[in-house]
């Protein structure tokens, strides 16, 4: 296990710097076409009483599409709101303003830039709707490559944030509850599987779709299992690549846990 650098000062530093070396080359999208298909989501990160650092995910509800899986707080650009919020962010004192590269971005990286305020904006707007996280409690460490989804159409932007002082959020009807995962666990190689998947076609007596195997995190809290898989299983394995050099174990050495996914995971049900 890598030795994390204490106290979140440093470890916020390097954060920092790593990512500003290995941004993203561009941003492939344009502010002037399509945005359906573009999230930004938030790799978020704070520390326990301790000051030992720890991953903030949401576990999506039931009436939600992919129902009770892990993912990082954000979602979908909606202009021209978040267009308006991505000004707000060049003002003093925002996060995007207190990045410590966003000069060299600014100089450098001209045509990325605005989209990346664009991504921080939609991301830290969805984070306050989801968890009522504090926008200005957020520092902003860089943002990583996009990831694909694999379900849906969707380019999804992770950008990596440091919950400063905020202890408690209160999720909105789209999340169940807040996971918080310690950093130290994700070395832990005896905390990851081997995530079988098949669907049910939903025609009575059909057999099962084809089985698909996937990568996995387990987190063990309070005797209930929290199952970490698809993308923001990806985000945080690039994370932990970029960061420290960590890969986690290979998946056909891995224990394999089974689930049976129905129409219900992909479509869920609407709030009433």
């Amino acid at each position: 296990m890598p030795a994390l650098p204490q106290p979140p000062e440093s470890f916020i530093r390097l954060v920092q710097d790593r990512l500003h070396h290995r941004s993203p080359t561009t941003f492939a999208f344009n502010t002037n076409g399509d945005l359906s298909q573009v999230s930004a989501v938030l790799f978020l990160l704070g520390k326990d009483p301790n000051g030992e650092p720890f991953l903030i995910l949401n576990k999506r509800s039931q009436r939600v599409r992919q129902s009770a899986d892990l993912c990082c707080p954000g979602g979908g650009i909606s202009p021209p709101m978040d267009f308006l919020l991505s000004k707000w962010l060049n003002l003093p004192a925002t996060p995007l303003s207190r990045w410590p590269h966003g000069t060299w971005w600014r100089r450098h990286r001209k045509t990325d830039f605005p989209k990346l305020a664009l991504l921080l904006a939609a991301a830290l707007r969805e984070g306050l709707e989801e968890m009522r996280l504090n926008p200005l409690g957020v520092t902003f460490l860089g943002p990583m490559p996009a990831q694909q989804l694999v379900m849906f159409k969707r380019a999804i932007y992770p950008l990596v944030g440091w919950v400063n002082r905020q202890r408690r959020f209160f999720p909105n009807w789209e999340v169940e509850k807040i996971v918080r995962i310690p950093v130290a666990a994700l070395f832990d190689a005896g905390n990851y599987a081997r995530y079988r998947i098949s669907f049910k076609t939903g025609t009575p007596g059909a057999p099962d779709m084809p089985h698909r195997d996937m990568p996995c995190f387990v987190h063990r809290h309070n005797g209930q299992d929290e199952l970490l898989w698809g993308a923001t299983y990806r985000i945080t394995e690039q994370f932990l690549n970029t960061i420290f050099g960590y890969l986690p174990p290979s998946m056909e050495s891995l224990p394999v846990i089974h689930r049976r996914l129905d129409r219900h995971y992909l479509e869920g049900t609407s709030p009433q």
